[in-house]
């Protein structure tokens, strides 16, 4: 299996400490920092997690960095902050090589709306592939013959629009298509960063195993249920990877 993934990346570091007081000079929470972790994010988390099922992935996004701190509660795992720095992102320009469709099997497209992709661009690439296309995007203005993902919150502000194959993560109720709820697994939620990416990336493997949507989603939701367990950005291991396609 071969994948082209184009997106928005980011590096995500999380400092970990106690909260034991408040800050005299304002009610807010003195974090005594312990450690701290760096991981990639964004769309190097879908090509990680695209990795761990065995997947080939070409992946195209922009040099510029931005950086998401996380200050965190170690005992409660409470975020305090976050901090985001977003330098201003040039919009990606290639034009698509009608080529790569004898290349990838699928396009997928994790959109942030950072900048480096424009509805135009997107609407183009998608044009242009000839095989599946899976997009997660904060645009509401897509094209309705792809794959979408979207959360909750964003299904509302595009819920106006006819999207023919729209997948709607519905947290801890699991993933609805068409009408239909797939289930959640169920497990103890210890962070959410990074799911979307996980199911995204899951979901594509799964298309590509089975070649049909309606057997990709509950293996994505098994691969979100395994990184929400977790603290951080989690890339999914081997012995995951097993257990979900077990």
């Amino acid at each position: 299996m071969k994948v082209l993934l184009i997106g928005d990346s980011c590096e995500d570091r999380y400092f970990y400490g106690d909260v034991k007081r408040l800050n005299p000079e304002a009610p807010v929470p003195i974090l005594e920092y312990k450690r701290g972790v760096t991981s990639k994010g964004m769309v190097w988390n879908v090509r990680e997690n695209l990795r761990s099922f065995g997947v080939e992935v070409y992946t195209s996004t922009h040099p510029e960095e931005i950086i998401k701190t996380r200050y965190i509660d170690e005992k409660s795992n409470q975020q305090i902050m976050r901090y985001d720095e977003e330098p201003k992102i040039e919009p990606l320009s290639f034009d698509f090589p009608t080529e790569w469709n004898n290349l990838y099997d699928a396009l997928v497209i994790s959109d942030y709306d950072k900048g480096f992709l424009t509805t135009e661009k997107i609407f183009e690439l998608t044009s242009r592939f000839t095989g599946p296309v899976f997009i997660d995007s904060k645009k509401t203005n897509l094209p309705a013959d792809a794959y979408i993902k979207v959360n909750e919150l964003e299904y509302e502000r595009m819920s106006y629009c006819n999207y023919e194959n729209l997948i709607i993560t519905r947290g801890g109720k699991g993933a609805e298509y068409k009408g239909d709820l797939y289930p959640a697994e169920k497990v103890n939620v210890f962070d959410v960063v990074g799911a979307g990416d996980t199911f995204l990336a899951a979901l594509t493997y799964g298309y590509l195993k089975y070649g049909r949507i309606d057997k990709a989603i509950p293996l994505a939701n098994k691969a979100a249920a395994v990184a929400v367990s977790h603290r951080g950005t989690y890339v999914l291991t081997k012995e995951d990877v097993n257990e979900i396609l077990r």
